[in-house]
């Protein structure tokens, strides 16, 4: 199991180191490109292989991404929006898991203000990079990009009061101990705000497996009371799943 874990594992970190050198090259070239669920450098072409995908930028308000840079947005490769969940408030320190190129972090940082502070956690070297260069570009001094796993969070306990993250966990290959690691780290009458793809309860691993596969975050989706009995298990209370749109036959978006 360890070594399908890790294989799984280093799918995912080289899809998305991918999409974020393909990310660079558009923004090297000059390329404006309007695109949700990935961007290429030429035409057709997407980041995450997949045009038609429920995910990306276009899942943000209108004007929200206005005034970050172009490479934070065609980076955006989620399946939802957490900042709408998540209700971010003045001075809050918030951390995003799978920051990817930085956008929620990014606009964390404006939520939260200058008494506030936004972390975002990433294990690949080229999203960090990215992240760490649209930061440079978009100004904020309550930012910082870390590198590590989500399962295992390089934060002391109580370092935030808000979690978030956009089709990242589901991803995972221990989803437990992600969710005992956002318990942790966050302080007390903390919150958490996830987008995630979920599944009905009564489709089988092997029904998910056929909707798409885990790099493509539909194979590894959690279903809707595993979900809950999950945060329940490691103390979250009041949790509830509510589903935005269809990401594949039976699995929502939530």
């Amino acid at each position: 199991m360890a070594t399908t874990d890790e294989g799984l594992r280093d799918q995912v970190r080289d899809r998305y180191a991918r999409a974020a050198l393909t990310v660079t090259e558009v923004g090297q070239a000059g390329t404006t490109t309007d695109c949700c669920g990935g961007c290429g450098p030429t035409a057709g072409a997407t980041v995450l292989d997949d045009a038609d995908a429920p995910f990306g930028a276009g899942l943000y308000e209108p004007g929200q991404t206005a005034e970050l840079p172009e490479e934070a947005v065609l980076a955006s490769l989620g399946c939802g929006n957490p900042l709408a969940v998540a209700q971010l408030r003045a001075g809050e320190r918030v951390l995003d898991l799978g920051s990817g190129g930085g956008i929620k972090v990014l606009l964390s940082g404006k939520r939260v203000g200058a008494t506030g502070f936004a972390y975002g956690l990433d294990m690949t070297d080229e999203m960090l990079a990215l992240a760490q260069a649209n930061a440079a570009k978009a100004g904020p001094s309550n930012v910082e990009f870390v590198k590590g796993h989500i399962e295992d969070i390089p934060l002391p306990d109580a370092a935030v009061d808000v979690v978030i993250s956009n089709c990242v966990i589901n991803l995972s290959v221990d989803k437990p101990a992600v969710l005992a690691q956002m318990f942790r780290v966050l302080s007390p009458g903390g919150r958490i705000g996830i987008s995630d793809v979920v599944a009905e309860d009564q489709l089988t691993a092997a029904d998910r497996a056929d909707r798409g596969s885990y790099v493509g975050c539909i194979a590894g989706a959690l279903s809707r009371t595993e979900y809950l009995d999950g945060l329940a298990a490691v103390g979250f209370v009041d949790a509830d799943v509510t589903s935005t749109h269809q990401a594949a036959p039976g699995m929502i978006s939530s």
